[in-house]
């Protein structure tokens, strides 16, 4: 059980770094700020405000999320407000250095950088593909193949290790 968090307004780093100890429910590996699903954060006196990006509209562990963000940050502020916002897409670009290596810890393979021209939005790219090498996060060989691109959700696919004869999940460049 975490301690109450008590912050003044200017100190949003201790909000961070308290959702930086939030897993995702499905991949516990990773923090939902590695995940890239936290916009933003605002502190107000009697209230604070998180906002999160869905990686998908629909996704099942959005209750579970927010219901994680208001019991970790209980204390913070007499009102603690989670929102979910498609005010911007989330894309896999968003997972950073360190939420890829805790997918790779989890056996999933991290998805590519999906290198969206300027000015055009975010793309399904590559996974969809046959040709792409997606390295096995089992035995790193390169050697993989795509199983079935609809995997448990819509953000990932099915994927299978020539070498290490390992069926993984690997995450789709969205």
């Amino acid at each position: 059980m975490h301690a109450s968090l008590a912050i003044a307004p200017p100190a949003l780093d201790a909000v961070w770094a308290a959702l930086a100890e939030i897993p995702d429910p499905e991949i516990p590996t990773i923090s939902i700020v590695d995940l890239g699903i936290v916009r933003s954060v605002e502190a107000g006196d009697d209230v604070l405000r998180i906002e999160l990006l869905p990686t998908f509209v629909g996704c099942p562990a959005l209750d579970a999320i927010r219901t994680a963000v208001e019991a970790r940050l209980a204390g913070a502020r007499p009102r603690v407000e989670v929102a979910f916002s498609f005010a911007e897409p989330w894309t896999t670009d968003r997972i950073t250095d360190r939420g890829r290596i805790g997918l790779r810890a989890g056996g999933f393979a991290p998805p590519g950088r999906a290198a969206t021209p300027p000015g055009r939005g975010p793309h399904l790219a590559g996974d969809a593909t046959m040709d792409i090498a997606v390295p096995c996060p089992t035995c790193g060989s390169r050697r993989t193949r795509l199983d079935n691109a609809f995997g448990p959700t819509l953000c990932r696919s099915i994927r299978y290790c020539l070498d290490c004869r390992q069926p993984f999940e690997g995450f789709k460049v969205v």
